[in-house]
Formats: C-alpha cells, sequence, structure tokens
C-alpha cells in the first residue's frame, strides 16, 4: 500500500513539476515541446500495450479476447464522451484563454481545472489499476509513463493562466489541485481492483483503452504542427525505453 501511495503521488505531482519547469523555462520552443510530448507518448503506448492490454488477456480466461477488446472500446468511448462534455486542455490553449483575456478569468480558471481534473481521473485509475495485476514493476512503469506525460502538460497550461492574469500563486495551487485528482484516480483503481479480482481484467483493458485514446486524440496531432524533425523518432524511442526496461524488470 506504501508504494501505491508514493506512486499516486509522484504520478500526482508531475504535473507541478512541469508546471515549474514552465515557469523556469519561459521561452520553450514549440519543437522541443512537441518532442518531448512525442516521447512521452511512445512510453505511454508501450505502457498501454505491455502493462495494460496483454496482462488483461492473461487474466481474461476463457473469454479474454471479449472481455479485453470490450474494455477497450468501452474506455475509449468513456473518454469521448467526457471530450464532448469537457474539451481537453490541449483544445483549449491558444484559442478562448488567448482571445479573451480581460473577459471572465475566474470562470476560465474553473474551466480549466474541470478540464484537466476530469481528464487526469482516468489516467490515475489506469496507475492504480496497474499494481491490481501484481505485477510491481510493470505498474510503476505504467506510472511513470503518465507521470511523464503530465509534465509537459504541466509545461503548456503555466503559461495561458498567467497570460490570463492568474498570479504565481494560484497558478500553482491550481497545478497541485490537478494532481490531488490524479492520486485519488490511482488509489480508486488500486482499491477496486483489490474489492474485486473478478473485475480485474476488464479493468486493465479499460484503462489501456482511456491510454490509447488519450495517445491518439490528444498526444499524437499535438506534436504534429508542422515540419518537426524527430518527433515520430521521439515517440519510438520512447516506446523502446519503456520496452527494454520491460524486459529488463520483468
Amino acid at each position: 500500500m506504501g508504494m501505491v501511495l508514493l506512486t499516486a503521488l509522484g504520478v500526482g505531482g508531475a504535473t507541478v513539476i512541469g508546471a515549474v519547469l514552465g515557469v523556469i523555462f519561459k521561452k520553450i520552443t514549440h519543437s522541443f515541446s512537441d518532442i518531448v510530448l512525442s516521447f512521452a507518448a511512445g512510453v505511454m503506448l508501450a505502457a498501454a500495450v505491455l502493462g495494460l492490454i496483454l496482462p488483461s488477456l492473461d487474466y481474461g480466461g476463457d473469454f479474454a479476447i471479449v472481455t479485453t477488446v470490450a474494455g477497450i472500446f468501452v474506455g475509449a468511448f468513456a473518454l469521448n464522451v467526457i471530450d464532448k462534455l469537457v474539451p481537453h486542455l490541449h483544445r483549449m490553449v491558444g484559442s478562448d484563454i488567448e482571445e479573451h483575456e480581460s473577459n471572465g478569468k475566474l470562470s476560465k480558471v474553473l474551466l480549466f481545472v474541470t478540464a484537466i481534473a476530469i481528464h487526469n481521473l482516468p489516467e490515475g485509475i489506469a496507475a492504480g489499476v496497474g499494481f491490481g495485476s501484481g505485477n510491481t514493476a510493470e505498474a510503476l512503469l505504467i506510472a511513470g509513463g503518465i507521470a511523464l506525460q503530465n509534465i509537459p502538460e504541466g509545461m503548456v497550461i503555466i503559461g495561458p493562466m498567467l497570460a490570463s492574469g492568474v498570479s504565481l500563486k494560484r497558478t500553482f495551487l491550481i497545478a497541485a489541485a490537478t494532481g490531488v485528482i490524479e492520486i485519488v484516480g490511482t488509489l480508486l483503481g488500486f482499491f477496486a481492483v483489490s474489492i474485486s479480482s473478478a473485475i480485474l481484467p476488464f479493468a486493465l483493458a479499460f484503462a489501456g483503452g482511456t491510454m490509447l485514446y488519450v495517445i491518439s486524440d490528444e498526444m499524437i496531432p499535438e506534436t504534429h504542427h508542422g515540419e518537426t524533425p524527430g518527433v515520430t523518432y521521439a515517440l519510438l524511442i520512447g516506446f523502446c525505453v519503456m520496452l527494454i526496461s520491460d524486459v529488463l524488470l520483468g
């Protein structure tokens, strides 16, 4: 349980770390940001497949393939519905916030918090569910992949919030609040599979589906704004780093 709690704190704190980096390195180039995010996408892709979807097949029994495929699609559909209700942060940056800096600042901040928190909850659940398989090394790899994704997200959100008039102190409090949601999600995922091992195969596939959706719908498109050298290779490197880590720690 101690390891799960520490992992939850690490995953949740990654957004704050990203926010700190965003303040320190205020002039991070778009190309560098794209490469970092693409690397994180590769890490998450490997984590979803190796740490969640394949274990779902292993624990699924006679109906493993049905359970796993159903879990993947239900997880992806759940995030798709969330996206319809609350657009994710990546789609908000550079649009409403920058176009209307002087109007409705508080409501924009609240929308920021809501959007990030809602999307962070499934990611936290994915990290917690990973511990349900009993393979701590794989669970840590999954959590590491999610944490890596949270760092560039924290870097991206800091600028628009400061530009819209939010104080530096309040910006960090907001980043911390979104991290707390991810901590809650991690613990929720862990306790859910701990209470009933019967739901483990579906829960693993569901978590894998949510991660695949985030990678395809948000992370990869976000890294392909133009002719950014190295973005595709960064994804491949991230994937292979996780693959090698899984083999060495497995």
